[in-house]
């Protein structure tokens, strides 16, 4: 493709492997970096290309970061083999970890400084929509970031969201994002398990409710996971104390009580202590299950 740009993927976990096959199939040469060896192999194995990063450096026109958090992408862009003092002149960061705008700004500022464009874009979707390019970013950061980036978001994302032209939009949106998102995966547990209390059965719940007024986007995805009984980690428990833990301290430097957040985050909290953080998020139900004496439906 005569548009196709040179890429590379810091972080091979369900999203940013499917961002990464996205762009792949978008025609991109893509190179894929993780700490799992094997997902390099296997992303190599399907077109991606190997190389180290003082062999492909200087070879980026973007570099999409799709780690955990503020403190991976850290180190990512700036550790001792941090990517950004590598990369040439005017080559584009996205980076996509959900992080306090505050962060952002201050990765903007150090990458300007080495003449390296940030685009400040967190990402929603999940890792159907990542596998599939239709992701949604909510983006912020300069036109030359923006620009930098278009044919990376080309491939990686149905929906661009363009929140201005300084970093920290962008992730002041994802916080407005995960706090809706993780309140409702609580709230979906806390009523599937209630009206197993009054004799609901979990899959009459999920029939009735999802054509009900109290249905969401969260309860009509995750409540068929408690009905099948399946907790394969699509979006796992553990994401949820550090998201709303963001979440809670950009309302603490605001001033502002979010009491909804903190109850859903207490919740996500005793799921994790309680062995629960690798399973799928929806496994918060068995808090409430185990609370109230409750047998939730087994595996098929």
């Amino acid at each position: 493709m005569s548009n196709s740009q040179t890429l590379a993927v810091i972080g091979l976990g369900s999203m940013g492997y499917g961002i990464a096959a996205s762009l792949l199939r978008a025609g991109n040469t893509v190179y894929g970096f993780d700490v799992n060896e094997d997902a390099m192999r296997r992303f190599q194995a399907e077109g991606g290309v190997s190389g180290t990063l003082s062999e492909v450096a200087q070879k980026i026109d973007t570099l999409v970061v799709v780690v955990l958090n503020s403190a991976q992408t850290e180190t990512v862009l700036f550790g001792d083999a941090g990517w950004v003092p590598a990369l040439r002149q005017g080559a584009t960061v996205i980076a996509c970890a959900t992080v306090a705008p505050s962060f952002a700004r201050t990765m903007a500022a150090k990458c300007a400084a080495l003449g390296i464009h940030y685009l400040d874009a967190p990402i929603s979707g999940g890792a159907g929509k990542a596998a599939a390019g239709k992701l949604s970013v909510m983006a912020s950061g300069a036109p030359e970031a923006f620009s930098g980036a278009q044919g990376a978001l080309d491939g990686m994302a149905e929906t661009v969201f363009r929140l201005g032209d300084a970093a920290g939009a962008g992730s002041a949106m994802k916080a407005v994002n995960q706090l809706l998102a993780g309140v409702h995966i609580a709230a979906m547990a806390e009523a599937v398990t209630f009206g197993m209390t009054q004799g609901v059965d979990p899959a009459q719940t999920v029939e009735v409710i999802s054509k009900c007024a109290g249905t969401s986007w969260m309860f009509e995805n995750r409540a068929p996971h408690i009905v099948d009984g399946d907790y394969t980690p699509h979006s796992s428990v553990d994401i949820w104390p550090k998201d709303l833990g963001i979440v809670l301290d950009i309302a603490r430097e605001a001033r502002f009580s979010a009491p909804l957040t903190a109850a859903a985050l207490q919740q996500f909290m005793a799921a994790s202590g309680s062995g629960l953080g690798k399973e799928d998020d929806a496994a918060v139900a068995k808090v409430y299950a185990r609370n109230a004496g409750l047998t939730l439906p087994e595996a098929k």
